[in-house]
């Protein structure tokens, strides 16, 4: 079922709604009470194929792609866990089909698995996240596959994911400053809780990380637990030469097409990836990669809109860019995207940015002080958290940046196309700061995720 086909009244959502007036919002890291729950359910968690399960601060999504669409191609059901959605819920659970792509759950079958704990739950103290998590593994224990990927939500050691006892491969994707309040305000103590998925004597993969100490700490956890170890740039790697991607591990070297999604850092994600499969048990071939590069989706992650009701409010030919990173670890590879496509083909680079009060804007916004002609903040429909766009421009012109409010991004658009001359190259325009706003834009934009 894809997203388009969700009914407008959502039997699974009313359900969320009701969730949602009785247990408090947000995180509250533990474990107790999702294995309590599991416990009632007859423990569903332990009833899996074999799992991948995905943690870091940035590119965890990007490996969850990669690694799907890597199984896919070997003819495999795969059934897949994101965190967050961006338009629906049901985005979160993509059941696995032998021999195709997973597929979004089915509204019929989602609305009875979120009933079905809430039940067992029976109205003790509880988060909605810990149901949702929850309703996961119910979902994957009854329907057969041969493969789960498991996203974290946040962290890893109290995330409620993290019941899962002996995965097949645990990944850490890189590690940079998010969640302070909730994980640190160091690399080395975000890096800790992270490694928190590791399992004693399970295979651990190690994508690329900027910072050594955070690297330090994820190679001294996995070695205090004995887990078989594969670490970026010292036991795989992978570049770009002539166009291709080349890979290497000690099975041996691979060339490749570059992966479909746009980037540089995708070329490190997918190599996380692609030995994260195999440390998982799973045999790859060359054909099986190369299927893989060329079919992988991530949408609302540097997603080039390409049709729909936005194209219409830009200017005519303008770029349309949407990403939902949002701290300045994000910012630098997106930052970093748009200046690849400026060196391919110039085109001046406006942002429309909205962000949630739990970030580090200026932190974001420094990484585009050098390639942003101008940044419109818009307000985040849907979230309570979302930051003042007035005081968002302010974060933008404290990182160097010409920046001012608008009241939403078809505003923003508008003001765009106001601006542009007559001859004018047109814009490369980047909507982002937020998966909330991506989920808001590809929302009003007729073209949610399938």
């Amino acid at each position: 079922m894809s997203a388009m086909n969700i009914p407008a009244v959502s039997a699974a959502e009313q359900e969320i709604e009701k969730l949602m007036t009785l247990h408090p919002k947000g995180f509250d890291l533990s474990l107790d009470r999702i294995r309590r729950l599991l416990e009632v359910l007859e423990n569903p968690h332990r009833k899996l194929p074999p799992v991948i399960h995905i943690a870091g601060t940035n590119g965890k999504g990007s490996a969850t792609a990669f690694c799907s669409a890597l199984l896919e191609a070997a003819g495999l059901a795969v059934h897949v866990h994101t965190s967050p959605h961006l338009v629906n819920w049901h985005e979160r659970y993509r059941i696995g089909v032998k021999g195709g792509r997973s597929q979004i759950v089915e509204d019929e079958m989602f609305a009875e698995a979120l009933q079905r704990v809430a039940a067992a739950n029976a109205g003790q103290t509880i988060t909605v996240f810990e149901i949702l998590t929850a309703v996961t593994f119910l979902l994957f224990s009854e329907q057969p596959a041969d493969a789960v990927i498991l996203e974290v939500g946040l962290g890893g050691r109290f995330d409620a994911t993290n019941v899962v006892e002996r995965p097949a491969v645990s990944v850490i994707m890189p590690i940079s400053l998010d969640h302070q309040p909730y994980l640190g305000d160091r690399v080395e103590l975000i890096a800790a809780e992270k490694a928190g998925i590791m399992k004693r004597g399970c295979p651990v993969v190690i994508g690329k990380q900027e910072y050594s100490p955070a690297l330090d700490v994820l190679v001294e956890s996995a070695e205090r637990l004995s887990c078989p170890m594969a670490v970026y740039g010292q036991d795989f790697s992978a570049h770009e030469e002539f166009g291709r991607l080349i890979y290497q591990d000690e099975f041996g070297l691979a060339d490749l097409p570059l992966p479909r999604l746009p980037g540089r850092h995708q070329i490190a994600n997918a190599a996380a990836a692609i030995r994260a499969v195999k440390a998982a048990g799973f045999v790859l071939t060359d054909a099986m990669i190369e299927k893989a590069m060329a079919t992988v989706e991530w949408p609302g992650r540097l997603q080039r809109l390409t049709e729909g009701r936005l194209l219409e409010l830009a200017p005519k030919d303008a770029e349309i860019w949407v990403d939902g990173g949002h701290n300045p670890g994000a910012g630098e590879v997106i930052a970093e995207a748009m200046a690849g496509l400026e060196e391919r083909r110039a085109r001046p680079l406006y942002l429309v940015t909205g962000m949630i009060n739990t970030k580090d804007p200026v932190g974001y916004f420094r990484a585009f002080a050098d390639i942003a002609e101008h940044v419109f903040t818009v307000p985040i429909r849907g979230s309570d958290a979302g930051l003042d766009p007035v005081a968002l421009a302010e974060s933008a012109f404290d990182a160097g940046l010409v920046a001012e409010p608008a009241g939403s991004v078809a505003e923003a658009l508008a003001e765009i196309v106001r601006r542009q001359l007559p001859e004018a190259v047109p814009p490369r325009i980047l909507i982002g700061g937020s998966l909330y706003l991506v989920g808001n834009v590809l929302a009003d934009n007729g073209t949610p995720p399938k």
